[in-house]
């Protein structure tokens, strides 16, 4: 699988999703993150290992303690992936603009 599609897959969860968006605020320990979820430890593991393989987390190693903190690097992709799409979208809304604007000049 390529790094993108690794990258979409592991952000397609939203447990996923909503752990990358507390590791944004400072790094966590793996009870920290599993905290306000209604799922095993194992599970929450499991999450980390789809985050780490797609390269948006890693994990420390600081004696006993193993804190995860974001790698924002994979979404700059996802952000440039569809930037590449905004030139179709302004175009889109151009035409709807200009259509609009007909509509109106007829009424």
């Amino acid at each position: 699988m390529d790094r993108l599609s690794e990258v979409f897959s592991a952000l397609a969860d939203p447990t996923r999703r909503a752990i990358l968006a507390r590791l944004a605020e400072g790094e966590a320990t793996v009870n920290q993150l599993a905290q306000p979820f209604p799922i095993s430890l194992q599970a929450i593991s499991k999450h980390l290992k789809v985050l780490e393989r797609a390269g948006l987390i890693t994990r420390g190693k600081e004696a006993q303690w193993r804190p995860c903190r974001l790698d924002a690097g994979p979404l700059r992709e996802v952000a440039d992936w569809v930037a590449g799409y905004e030139r179709h979208w302004k175009q889109r809304y151009d035409q709807l603009g200009e259509y609009l604007r007909r509509m109106q000049k007829e009424n």
